[in-house]
């Protein structure tokens, strides 16, 4: 991959009088593993609509490996793979039927199939539950099984959407560590977001920090702290967007499901 895995030029989206994003820049180099970090409300998740086909900017431009995001939303579809914020799997199938769909959505091929959702599935260690329905399994189950379908169709980047949000420390760490492992071994660019403080230290190479639809800074969590003059990544977070309680819902209420919009786009 030549250039950047993901860029954005001036990326603003806009929801009647409500600016979600406000005029972002920001780049991610390919094998990267990139973390927005944000309290509740800052444009985090609309930015990954974006990214992902879900929403078109009102103003900027959106690129994957240099093509246009919303001129060649086709191409882009087949170069990401993408684990929602909210559960988006079939309860009332199984966990290789949920992989069997998604691999039909995508265009694998057929003969291809078989092997691709047994290796995955033994990657994220659910290959012996590879016949249970859905609605037996925990939630970290589920979230295993989500990032195994989000790479059946071997994109270039996954973007995760708060990921681990309702999961217990013990899975996340265990979800983390196949993040790790996946980018390490197949190169693959990672692009997360998170308002845990923890994830975005320990997982992410760059951490960019949005707030209010805007992007305050980017950059490790030590050039983050040396930027602040602070000592630790959590006092330079608060030092740059405050300590007050956010409600996401004015935000996150821009009338379109991540999961009904998977299902209704064209994957022609």
């Amino acid at each position: 991959m030549n250039g950047p895995a993901i860029e954005a030029e001036g990326v603003t989206k806009r929801f009647g009088k409500l600016v979600a994003v406000d005029d972002i820049s920001f780049k991610v180099e390919a094998g990267e593993i990139f973390a927005f970090l944000g309290p509740n409300g800052a444009g985090k998740s609309t930015t990954i609509k974006m990214l992902t086909t879900m929403l078109r900017p009102t103003a900027g431009k959106l690129f994957l490996a240099g093509h246009d995001v919303t001129r060649e939303q086709s191409w882009a579809r087949k170069s990401f793979g993408i684990v929602f914020q909210d559960p988006s799997l079939d309860e009332e199938l199984t966990a290789w039927e949920n992989m069997e769909l998604h691999a039909a959505l995508y265009h694998v091929p057929r003969e291809e199939q078989p092997e691709r959702v047994s290796n995955l599935l033994k990657l994220v260690g659910l290959h012996e539950r590879k016949d249970s329905y859905i609605k037996t399994f925990s939630g970290g189950m589920r979230r295993r099984l989500e990032i195994a379908r989000g790479l059946l169709h071997h994109p270039k980047v996954l973007f995760l959407d708060e990921p681990t949000l309702g999961l217990d420390t013990q899975t996340r760490n265990v979800l983390w560590d196949y993040v790790r492992k996946l980018s390490k071994s197949e190169g693959m660019t990672i692009f997360f977001t998170t308002h845990y403080l923890d994830e975005a230290e320990e997982v992410a190479q760059r951490i960019a920090i949005i707030d209010h639809g805007k992007i305050i800074t980017i950059g490790t969590a030590k050039e983050l702290t040396a930027k602040t003059k602070t000592k630790t990544l959590e006092q330079a977070y608060l030092k740059l967007t405050g300590d007050s309680i956010r409600d996401e819902a004015s935000q996150s209420n821009d009338g379109l499901n991540m999961r009904t919009a998977m299902r209704n786009r064209s994957f022609r």
